[in-house]
């Protein structure tokens, strides 16, 4: 038999979009795609200091103030918010506090991580604008 079918001679069609049909994975996807924007806010902060340090923040300046650098910066900016919240989300999942042997419900975890990222981000805010004053 020459033309006989081995079980590993069958290969089903791969969808492209398999992580579409469910809402899950779509986010899943989504939140490792914005990783490529989250090291791009590193690459930027990083050449901020370097301009800093190296006595070019006025070319940086000029360079940042660029209408396509804005823009990158601002999809940047939201990718890293959508990446942050939903990795702060899993954590539940992944963290099992008890207290007492009473495990703590998934939402205060949740509270006190978003929590805290609202502190922290005010505390800079607070001393990011007060520099400006």
């Amino acid at each position: 038999m020459k033309n006989a079918v081995t079980p590993g001679d069958y290969r089903p069609r791969r969808d492209a979009f398999w992580f579409a049909r469910s809402r899950a994975y779509t986010v899943f996807v989504l939140r490792e795609l914005t990783s490529v924007f989250v090291a791009w806010a590193v690459v930027f902060l990083l050449l901020l200091v370097d301009a800093v340090l190296g006595g070019s923040l006025a070319e940086f300046a000029a360079l940042a103030a660029r209408p396509w650098m804005i823009a990158i910066n601002v999809l940047a900016l939201a990718a890293t918010c959508f990446h942050a919240i939903t990795f702060l989300n899993l954590a539940p999942k992944a963290t099992v506090v008890r207290l007492d042997g009473y495990r703590l419900p998934a939402w205060l975890i949740q509270g006190g991580n978003h929590s805290l990222w609202l502190a922290v981000s005010a505390i800079i805010a607070f001393f990011v604008l007060r520099g400006f004053q």
